[in-house]
């Protein structure tokens, strides 16, 4: 019931879009297809890491973001590897894993930061 009224729905809206967006609007990976919304959504997680870089380092979690950061690479890989290509999910997966390599980079950097000033401090009493 659901897929027919999804199909009715597209076919009722095809007859809107216009001449020059039909290659798009018919590409196996385009808006009539999950492959063309789910990557649409998942901006949402490189929204959201931009919106975390002003978070402080420590609130950071390494492994979150670590696993975020390799699913993201291998995703971006996935992408291309498929068919057909989807260069919308490669692009977006490649957003979160470089939004999410650069909170590991900040967060390792802080913890070496307080290592370093621990050190210092230990060595000065």
């Amino acid at each position: 019931m659901t897929s027919l009224v999804y199909k009715n729905s597209m076919k009722a809206i095809s007859r809107f879009v216009p001449e020059k967006l039909q290659p798009l609007w018919n590409h196996p990976a385009g808006p009539q297809t999950i492959f063309f919304w789910a990557p649409m959504f998942k901006w949402g997680l490189v929204i959201a890491g931009l919106g975390d870089l002003s978070r402080p380092a420590e609130k950071i979690s390494i492994s979150q973001s670590g696993a975020l950061g390799l699913t993201g690479l291998i995703w971006t890989r996935y992408s291309v590897a498929i068919t057909p290509k989807n260069y919308s999910l490669c692009s977006v997966n490649f957003f979160v894993a470089c939004t999410a390599l650069y909170q590991v980079a900040r967060a390792i950097k802080y913890q070496r930061d307080q290592e370093a000033i621990a050190a210092a401090a230990a060595t000065n009493h």
